[in-house]
């Protein structure tokens, strides 16, 4: 891990740029701890860090807040890392979809997630090594957000993570809901009702197959866009118990 810069945000926050080969990423840092830090993991949509930069840092701000490290890498084919035509041509795909008011296909979903999954999840396990070597970052670590796909993955595959916050947002293929029943720690899943992009009903059976004892779902109002600032609080809540 290369840090290539570096600055304290207005409430103290130490915010670190670093490169881990070819995969940009940010870090930070509580302005003050007495131990090494717990750590939690911020998935992201693939637009960008750039783009993701305001939402992240806030997240990892409030994280700041609650005494923990935070931390993201860019996903594949995103921001200024190189295209993936593969899965430019799904998310093309996608989009035709559903602007004609198609049903989304397996086909389309697998080719869109997929590929992603099998090369973010070994990246963000990369960077965990890189972040868990750091003496600032002790454990334990949990994953919040971004693609649930990933977040599943990355439940079952990686022991080092202790908590997950996953947000039904985004299209999950089916041989995911497999590798959801895997899963055996605890799980804070938050669900928009009324989110125009997301099939509710398939989020509810992914629910029902996460084989966790502890998870809990919350469902809001609202669209994609609309989470409510309240359930902020309940997820920081959720990582503060299981932690800390």
């Amino acid at each position: 891990m290369h840090f290539t810069s570096e600055q304290r945000l207005d409430d103290g926050v130490l915010e670190r740029e670093f490169t881990l080969g070819e995969i940009p990423g940010i870090l930070w840092t509580p302005a003050s701890a007495s131990a090494p830090a717990p750590l939690i993991l911020l998935g992201h949509p693939p637009l960008g860090l750039r783009k993701m930069y305001p939402r992240l840092v806030a997240r990892a701000r409030h994280s700041a807040a609650e005494g923990f490290a935070a931390a993201t890498i860019e996903l594949p084919g995103s921001g200024d890392r190189p295209r993936w035509p593969a899965v430019e041509q799904a998310r093309a795909d996608l989009r035709r979809a559903m602007e004609a008011g198609e049903p989304v296909s397996d086909e389309i979903v697998d080719a869109l997630i997929l590929p992603l999954v099998d090369k973010a999840v070994p990246e963000w396990q990369a960077a965990l090594d890189a972040f868990l070597s750091l003496p600032e970052i002790g454990g334990p670590v949990g994953y919040s957000g971004g693609v649930i796909s990933i977040g599943i993955r990355l439940a079952v595959v990686e022991p080092r993570i202790s908590a997950a916050g996953l947000f039904a947002g985004s299209f999950v293929p089916r041989s995911l809901f497999e590798e959801a029943r895997q899963i055996t720690i605890p799980l804070h899943v938050l669900l928009q009702w009324d989110d125009e992009g997301n099939d509710r009903q398939a989020a509810l059976d992914l629910f029902d197959a996460f084989g966790s004892k502890e998870k809990s779902l919350h469902a809001n109002m609202g669209g994609h866009t609309g989470v409510p600032q309240f359930a902020g609080d309940a997820a920081a809540q959720f990582f503060t118990r299981h932690l800390k």
